[in-house]
C-alpha cells in the first residue's frame, strides 16, 4: 500500500505512556510489505487543560522523542523544504511532526519560529476551547481569531508551518481564511452535510480549502463518520468522500485517520483497514488514479507545492 495520513496520537501516546510508535497496541502501523510506503504526520496533542508553558515544554519534548523512534526505527523524518516525495519513494516508512493545538505557542510569536527548527510542519490553530490564538469548535458564540492569532499566523506562512484548521470554530476559520495567503488544511475532519458534528466541515469551508488549494483529511472517528456513533462503519468513510468529491475536492481530499486518538467504527481496529478502504473505493466505481490521488499523491503533491509557494509569497 501507499499511503499518506495527516494526523494520528500515536506520538502523544509514546511522550505520555511511553508506548513506542511500532507497539502492537497502537491503531497506527509502520509499513511492513515489500513496496510498501508511508506517510505519516505525527501529531502531538496538547490537552485545553495543559498551560500555555507546559504545552511549549511539550512540544520540546516531543520532537526529542520522535527523532529518537525514527533513529529507532529506520522511519525517515522529513523536514521542511525536503523533497517529500522523493523521501516517500526512497523509503518504507516517512513521518512530519505536527502540532495539535497551537496553545504551545504560549503567546509568543517567537515561538513559530523556535517550532519551525524543531522541524515542526502543520500546526492545528486551536483544540476545542478557546486558546491565544482563537476559539475552538466546543466555544459557543465564538469570536474567531484574537490579534494574537493574526500575528501567529503570519508568521506560520513566513516559516513554513502549514495551518491546520480542524478543531477551530467556524469564525476561526473565517478569520484564518481572511488572514492568510497560502493553502489551508483540515487535517482530520469530515462533511457536516454527511454526519453534523461539530467539528466537521461545513460545504461552503469544503469549498474554500478546495478553492485555496488546500487538503482535507478523512477522519475515522465514528461520532464524525456517523450521527449514530454506534452504528459508524467503513462505508460511512465513502459516504464522506462521495460528498467532498461532489464539491470538487479530487486534488484535496485524502486521509487524516485520528488512529490512536479517536474511536473506531466497530468493523476498523488499524491502519491495515486502507486495503479494504482502496477494495470499496475501486469498487464504487472510483477510477484507479482517483484512489491513488486519496491515498497519498494530493498529500504529497500539497506538500511540495505548498514549499514551492511559500517561498515566492
Amino acid at each position: 500500500m501507499r499511503v499518506a495520513d495527516l494526523h494520528c496520537d500515536a506520538l502523544y501516546k509514546h511522550v505520555t505512556e511511553h508506548i513506542p510508535l511500532d507497539a502492537e497496541e497502537n491503531e497506527t502501523r509502520l509499513v511492513t510489505e515489500p513496496n510498501g510506503h508511508k506517510l505519516q504526520c505525527y501529531a502531538i496533542w496538547l490537552p485545553d487543560s495543559y498551560s500555555g508553558g507546559q504545552a511549549e515544554r511539550t512540544v520540546t519534548e516531543a520532537a526529542r522523542c520522535l527523532r529518537s523512534e525514527c533513529e529507532r526505527l529506520g522511519i525517515r523524518l522529513l523536514r521542511q523544504g525536503e523533497d517529500g516525495k522523493a523521501a516517500f519513494e526512497r523509503n518504507a516508512n516517512t513521518a512530519y511532526f505536527t502540532v495539535e493545538n497551537g496553545s504551545a505557542l504560549n503567546g509568543k510569536t517567537e515561538n513559530v519560529a523556535a517550532f519551525a527548527s524543531l522541524g515542526v510542519r502543520m500546526m492545528t490553530l486551536t483544540w476545542n476551547a478557546a486558546n491565544c490564538i482563537g476559539d475552538g469548535a466546543d466555544v459557543e458564540n465564538a469570536r474567531g481569531m484574537t490579534p494574537f492569532g493574526r500575528l501567529a499566523v503570519r508568521e506560520m506562512e513566513r516559516y513554513g508551518i502549514i495551518v491546520d484548521i480542524s478543531h477551530a470554530s467556524e469564525a476561526l476559520f473565517y478569520d484564518t481564511a481572511e488572514n492568510t495567503s497560502l493553502p489551508i488544511v483540515a487535517s482530520h475532519s469530515n462533511a457536516y452535510s454527511v454526519a453534523p458534528h461539530r467539528r466537521n466541515l461545513k460545504d461552503e469551508q469544503i469549498r474554500l480549502i478546495i478553492r485555496r488549494g488546500g487538503l482535507i483529511g478523512l477522519n475515522f472517528h465514528n461520532a464524525f463518520l456517523n450521527a449514530d456513533p454506534g452504528s459508524a462503519c467503513v462505508t460511512d468513510i465513502l459516504r464522506h468522500a462521495d460528498h467532498i468529491l461532489s464539491l470538487g475536492g479530487e486534488r484535496s481530499l485524502c486521509f487524516g485517520s485520528d488512529f490512536d486518538g479517536g474511536t473506531l467504527p466497530r468493523d476498523m481496529h488499524n491502519s491495515g483497514i486502507y486495503e479494504r478502504i482502496a477494495e470499496l473505493m475501486l469498487h464504487h466505481h472510483y477510477e484507479e488514479g482517483l484512489v491513488r490521488r486519496i491515498f497519498c499523491d494530493n498529500a504529497l503533491n500539497f506538500f511540495e507545492n505548498f514549499d514551492n509557494r511559500r517561498i515566492m509569497v
